[in-house]
Formats: structure tokens, C-alpha cells, sequence
């Protein structure tokens, strides 16, 4: 039968895949077809999907034959009220799985706990994600399934890098976005990589090789310790300079830069005219934030007007990243400073 489909690199197809479980927008009836460096994922019709998620075509599909369960909820014996307040993502962390668990499910919450450890190929345990809070970004976790600690070796980008996420920040959806921008860095370039968490961003621009140097900062000091922890083991990384600071005492002395990375969505409005001042004239400043699509338009020119020097910036691109609910998304902006 003949659809609608998303087109991405094998590299994105577990992201991508999430998001569009998460939209409800990927055909469950039908195979998903794998080519040479490419998926494609059959869409549901009447799904809105982002330009810069992948290329939109129609192709040909086959009627899906699973070998086992092709969603973690077929394991789940329940009725369809239930089913429906089921989540339809979760995170996979190294061994570790995370799911947020809605209050009308918590009560069955060890159930969901052993779908997912016997769903997910590796899983050794499954964790109730109750967010992240306080300056250090820490996790609030709650072990429904499974056994050991809450440290792991994740893999993404050809790298290996030490995560444990009840002490310190870590999103497996951004492994594209840590790709994107260490692509994005010129040679001889110096980075600031602002509340860095675990470091992915650094540790992907400097087995980039192109950076000259590279300056990790974050509040947390374990995260810094995991960073200092992955980048031991790779030559390249000697390019990182890792330090635990708070952002407003690190950019009060800061050296201009020539790029800066700044990955605090929920936050990061209140320090960007900080860290903007750590950007060199004719520098570039990623930045992320949490943005309701109700009111996306217009947000980086507004974004770009309250940094200083005032009128100097201007907005290059923004795409989004990744669905954060069901009415906002996780907006990557670029920013380019004009020349002194």
C-alpha cells in the first residue's frame, strides 16, 4: 500500500522514531522500511510534521508482521481506557530506561516498569522520571523495575560517555543536536559549553577536532566529575577544560569566545544576556529554550533584542529539537553577533 512517509539518516531513526510516537503520527499497522544509511517511517495522514525532521515522501509499504511486540503496551493486559493514559515514549539512557508516569497510572506504575525491562533489548532497570530541579539539575528518579545503580555508559556520535542520571544532566534526544554543532564549529575556534551537564556537547565538538579549545562549565560538581571521567579516556579531549562554576561568576571574567553552547531551556532567558556578553564580536551563540508553539513565531527576534550589546545580534535559524509536551517543543535558535 502506498503512504505518506518520513525519510531521516539511520543515525536519527531511534530520535526520530520517539517524536513521532509522541506526536502520534507513525503507522503501527505497516513495516518501516530500512535502506542503505536511511529509515522510513509510515505516517499517519492527518500528522503536521516538522521541515527539519526529514524528508516527507510516499512510498510503498508492507503490512507490519512483527517477530515480537512492536510497542511496550501490547505487553500490558488492559483495557483501552487504560491504554490511553500510557506513554508513548520513553528514554533509554545506556542500560537505563525512563518513563514519566501520568497520576492516573502510578498505582500500576511497577507494572509498566517490567513491560519496559523486557521490551527494551539490554535494560538492567527502569526508572519512574519525576523531572529535573534545583541549579544542579538533578533528577528525581524512582526505580520501578529492575536492579543496580543509576550510573551508565551511554553510547551516541561514536563516543561513549559517563552518565548517571539522579545526579546530573543528561537527555539522550539531543545526540543530533551535539552532532549538529560540533559540525557547525570553524577551525581554530574557541567554545564555551555553558552548564555543559555531562559534557556531550564538548566531548562531540573536540572529536570533531576543530575547536581550539573548549571550556565546560557547570554548577554541579559531579557533573564536571563525570565529564573529566568520559574525557579521560579519549586523546582528543585534552581540548576540554572542565569547571564547576555558576554561569553568572563564570561570564562576569569570562574571555570573548568565539561560540558559546547554552543548554538551559527552562532557565536560560535569565542568564542570555550573561552569556552573551562571553561572545566575541562576529561569534555565535547556540542557544535552547522550552517554547510553546503557540507562540514560536517571533520568539527568536525577541530573544535576539534583549541580548547586549543591544541591536548587535541577529537570529540565523531555529529548528526544533525534539516535542517536550503536547503543547510546547524544545527550540534550538542560532545567534550571530555583529562585527565590534
Amino acid at each position: 500500500m502506498i503512504g505518506r512517509a518520513l525519510v531521516v539518516p539511520r543515525a536519527r531513526a531511534e530520535e526520530v522514531r520517539r517524536a513521532l510516537l509522541e506526536r502520534a503520527a507513525l503507522r503501527t499497522d505497516v513495516a518501516i522500511l530500512r535502506g542503505e544509511g536511511t529509515v522510513t517511517f509510515p505516517l499517519r495522514p492527518d500528522v503536521p510534521i516538522p521541515s527539519d525532521w526529514g524528508e516527507v515522501v510516499e512510498r510503498t509499504f508492507s503490512p507490519h508482521r512483527p517477530r515480537g511486540p512492536g510497542e511496550f503496551r501490547e505487553l500490558l493486559p488492559w483495557g483501552p481506557e487504560l491504554l490511553a493514559d500510557l506513554p508513548r515514549s520513553f528514554d533509554v539512557i545506556g542500560e537505563i530506561v525512563l518513563v514519566r508516569i501520568p497520576p492516573s497510572l502510578e498505582t500500576r506504575k511497577e507494572e509498566i516498569g517490567e513491560a519496559l525491562l523486557r521490551f527494551v533489548p539490554g535494560a538492567r532497570i527502569v526508572g519512574w522520571d519525576r523531572g529535573v530541579h534545583g541549579p544542579e539539575r538533578r533528577r528525581s528518579v524512582e526505580r520501578i523495575a529492575g536492579a543496580g545503580g543509576w550510573r551508565t555508559r551511554h553510547r551516541e556520535n561514536r563516543l561513549e560517555i559517563e552518565v548517571d542520571v539522579e545526579r546530573a544532566y543528561f537527555s539522550p534526544r539531543l545526540a543530533r543536536e551535539h552532532a549538529l554543532v560540533a559540525g557547525a564549529v570553524a577551525a581554530g575556534e574557541r567554545v564555551y559549553d555553558l552548564a555543559c551537564g555531562v559534557g556531550p556537547f564538548s566531548l562531540t565538538i573536540a572529536q570533531g577536532a576543530r575547536a581550539r579549545e573548549i571550556v565546560a562549565v557547570d554548577a554541579n560538581e559531579e557533573a564536571i566529575a563525570l565529564l573529566r571521567s568520559s574525557a579521560a579516556r579519549y586523546p582528543f579531549a585534552s581540548r576540554i577544560r572542565a569547571e564547576r562554576a555558576r554561569i553568572e561568576a563564570f561570564v562576569e571574567s569570562a574571555e570573548p569566545f568565539e561560540r558559546a553552547v547554552f543548554n538551559l531551556p527552562r532557565e536560560g532567558i535569565k542568564y542570555a544576556p550573561l552569556v552573551a556578553r562571553a561572545v566575541a564580536p562576529g561569534g555565535r551563540l547556540h542557544y535552547y529554550e522550552v517554547v510553546p508553539r503557540a507562540g514560536a513565531s517571533g520568539r527568536a527576534e525577541l530573544i535576539a533584542s534583549a541580548l547586549p550589546p543591544r541591536s548587535a545580534w541577529r537570529p540565523v535559524e531555529s529548528h526544533s529539537v525534539h516535542p517536550y509536551s503536547p503543547s510546547a517543543d524544545l527550540v534550538a535558535f542560532l545567534f550571530e553577533r555583529g562585527p565590534a
